[in-house]
């Protein structure tokens, strides 16, 4: 009985087995990359143009030729070795695509600085010269007006230079396309002036400026320009400052046209040092009133026709509309980053909403920034391609993540708890906003405002809903005689605006000032941003360990104790008490602003022939400082006149460092360091700290990037047409019979005459 049941045919279905691919083990640790990206694969995209970006900072940063290839080669390796190695997974197609990315950012920078190669002026020379107009920008705060100016190639000038004239100089008929003649006093675009501070020369570089200078008049017009008025954003500047002059409406003029040139200095300051200067630049929230405007009155105007309502798509046509009034306000206000950058993410937002697509996302900001990237490269190391995408990229970031978006999105309340819910999300964004552009404003500016969120509270919007309504509403009815009562409101929005401005920005401790922000630390802090803003796993809470890092590095790093600039004329001494001393009794506001900002220093720099720790005359300066557990002593000249050499040659021994703006004589040689004319030729601007005895300088050894390196011919130097007035000097100088006691004086009693 048993062996016939067991004999019996089964009944039961035979279970197909169906191949699958096994899966990674949750817990292995080789496996937790995979898992980590599989939960993160929506967010890969955004870090394109992060690779992108890399590979063109990499460029900037090393700064030889044969580091350049082996960058290259490098990432080409990498790549093929994630793909040789990775297995066909998600870490390997990342890792080789990122490589690939980094190839491509570094090589497309280096391809565009050498496309723009122009050879800029071997040195300073005055020239007189005719040349083509290419630009006129009005700068009326200053009283200047900037000149593009194309050279006669006869003159053996650079391609292009940049020329300021007063505005008294100005003749009638000068404007773009105008010929003129002129004689000018031209230098080579200037590189920083220490360690830290503005860097013109690239900026001139990847312009196709070679030679900056100051006309003199008089200047002739041999042909006039094609428009004499300047162009449509000119016209439209001056037709805004006539309705409403001051700085009101200079401010006016700055939000229809970007042209920020009449803004009084005062009013500029205080803009920036209250967060507010951001308003002034023409970028998202102005490209989004004039999309948003032509996109009401198109879709209002058509929906009157019932034909074209039933038979259109009108919010289409709207938004087409609206695209070109974002691509035409673009090109009025001269196509600056920020304008570009927010002209771009329009269309994107445009393109999105026809689709039926979500619009504001990180996938817009990493859409408009890869453009920007291929179109200019070079942005990326200017701080107005950093603030603007580090802004957006954090207000974006923020109301992407679940909680921040249920917290503030609409429900069922009433008015008051409603508008308490939108400034809580105008603080909260304010918040992030500042503390994302804190370290960019220190690491360009060496300082950040402190109360910016605040004032942005009521300035947003003030000049969304107030001020730029108002000044849209003027400029439509300014035809028709009726936009008297808009002009007026207009300017009283505008006059509350900057009297905010003001008020923040001297509030004690409204600006953070620090010393330069070391290079790495900057890194940083930028990594580790961007790992807590492009990620959205618990594995994103890891990028706050490199922004501790960089700010606590940058918190640790001394600011310097001297600040010498590359031509020796001007030295920034730190003083015990913090405050800022200049060599100088006569230093101009740029080298004087430079030295206090990159000295960490606030308020107005002091002299050091007023300071106690310091003794004067004429020609000389001895300074006593004490850092790092000694005395230091430094000493400086501080004019064009001989020094007797026995007295000089006995103070440089005795004296651990010795600054001159010219050349010393070889028996002068103090304990530690001597910055005279050819060192300083060398190097650049230096900026020394004494407690840590480190020297930093503006020129590296073996920097090859072309700004610094490519050294035209002597051709493109010519000599003035009347001549170069020589002075026969010695080794220290001219000669002076008054300065003979110089050295006795200064080692003696104090002197307190003037240079």
């Amino acid at each position: 009985m048993a062996s016939s049941a067991a004999e019996a045919p089964s009944t039961q279905v035979p279970r197909i087995q169906t191949w699958r691919p096994a899966r990674p083990r949750p817990g292995g640790w080789r496996d937790a990359p995979e898992l980590w990206l599989e939960a993160e694969r929506d967010q890969l995209v955004l870090w394109i143009p992060v690779a992108l970006g890399v590979g063109i900072a990499c460029w900037f940063v090393l700064p030889t030729r044969a580091q350049w290839l082996a960058a290259l080669l490098a990432a080409g390796a990498v790549g093929c070795a994630a793909l040789a190695l990775g297995r066909g997974g998600r870490l390997a197609r990342a890792v080789a695509v990122a490589a690939a990315l980094f190839a491509c950012g570094l090589a497309l920078i280096w391809v565009r600085a050498e496309r723009v190669a122009g050879p800029p002026l071997v040195r300073p020379t005055i020239a007189e010269f005719e040349a083509r107009v290419e630009r006129v920008d009005p700068l009326p705060a200053r009283e200047l007006v900037r000149l593009r100016l194309a050279p006669d190639p006869a003159a053996k000038l650079p391609a292009h230079v940049r020329v300021n004239l007063s505005t008294g100089d100005m003749p009638q008929g000068l404007a773009a396309g105008a010929t003129i003649r002129l004689r000018a006093r031209l230098m080579p675009p200037p590189e920083p002036a220490v360690p830290g501070a503005y860097d013109y020369g690239r900026v001139a570089w990847f312009d196709g400026i070679g030679a900056t200078g100051r006309g003199f008049a008089p200047v002739k017009v041999l042909r006039a320009g094609s428009d004499a008025a300047g162009g449509p954003r000119q016209r439209l500047s001056r037709h805004i400052q006539d309705r409403s002059p001051g700085g009101a409406g200079a401010v006016a003029a700055a939000l229809a046209t970007g042209d920020q040139g009449a803004i009084p200095i005062e009013d500029a300051d205080a803009m920036r040092n209250s967060g507010l200067a951001h308003l002034l630049s023409v970028s998202g929230l102005h490209i989004t009133a004039v999309v948003g405007a032509t996109m009401v009155i198109v879709l209002r105007l058509l929906a009157l026709s019932p034909w074209l309502a039933m038979r259109w798509r009108l919010p289409l046509v709207a938004g087409g509309a609206g695209a070109v009034a974002a691509i035409g306000y673009t090109w009025l206000t001269g196509a600056e980053v920020p304008t570009v950058r927010s002209c771009v993410a329009a269309l994107l937002v445009l393109a999105a909403l026809a689709l039926g697509r979500h619009a504001i996302t990180l996938r817009l900001v990493a859409a408009g920034a890869l453009v920007v990237l291929l179109l200019y490269p070079e942005a990326i190391a200017g701080p107005s391609f950093q603030l603007s995408f580090a802004a957006v990229t954090a207000i974006v970031a923020l109301h992407e993540q679940p909680r921040v978006a249920a917290l503030f999105a609409r429900a069922e309340e009433s008015r008051g708890r409603r508008l308490l819910r939108h400034l809580g999300s105008l603080l909260l964004t304010g918040v992030v906003v500042e503390l994302a552009l804190m370290p960019i404003g220190l690491f360009h500016f060496h300082k950040a405002g402190l109360y910016g969120a605040l004032a942005n509270i009521v300035a947003i919007p003030l000049t969304t809903f107030v001020t730029m309504p108002l000044e849209a509403l003027a400029l439509l009815l300014d035809p028709l005689g009726l936009a008297a009562p808009f002009w007026w409101g207009m300017t009283w929005s505008l006059e509350l605006l900057l009297w905010i401005a003001h008020r923040v920005s001297s509030l004690p401790g409204a600006v953070a000032a620090l010393p330069a922000m070391p290079s790495g630390a900057y890194a940083l802090v930028v990594a580790g941003g961007l790992w807590v803003a492009l990620w959205r796993t618990r594995w994103r809470a890891m990028g706050w360990l490199p922004v501790l890092a960089g700010l606590a590095w940058t918190w640790a790093t001394p600011a310097p104790d001297l600040l010498v600039t590359g031509d020796g004329r001007h030295l920034g001494v730190r003083m015990a008490d913090g405050a800022v001393a200049l060599l100088r009794d006569r230093t101009g506001d740029y080298a004087s602003d430079t030295l206090s900002e990159n000295a960490g220093g606030q308020g107005t720099p002091l002299l050091l022939s007023g300071h106690p720790e310091a003794r004067c005359n004429r020609d000389l300066c001895l300074v006593r400082r004490r850092a790092g557990g000694r005395e230091w002593r430094v000493l400086a000249t501080r004019s064009a006149y001989l020094v007797p050499v026995a007295d000089l040659i006995r103070a440089c021994r005795t004296a651990d460092i010795v600054v001159s703006e010219r050349r010393l004589p070889r028996g002068c040689t103090p304990r530690w360091l001597r910055l005279d004319a050819p060192t300083l030729r060398r190097t650049g601007g230096v900026a020394v700290s004494l407690a840590t005895r480190t020297v930093a300088t503006v020129r590296e050894p073996g920097d090859e990037h072309p700004w610094r390196n490519g050294a035209p011919a002597a051709s493109l130097a010519p000599r003035s047409s009347d001549g170069e007035r020589k002075w026969k000097t010695g080794a220290f100088g001219l000669s002076r019979k008054a300065s003979g006691p110089a050295m006795r004086r200064i080692i003696g009693r104090r002197s307190t005459t003037n240079a």
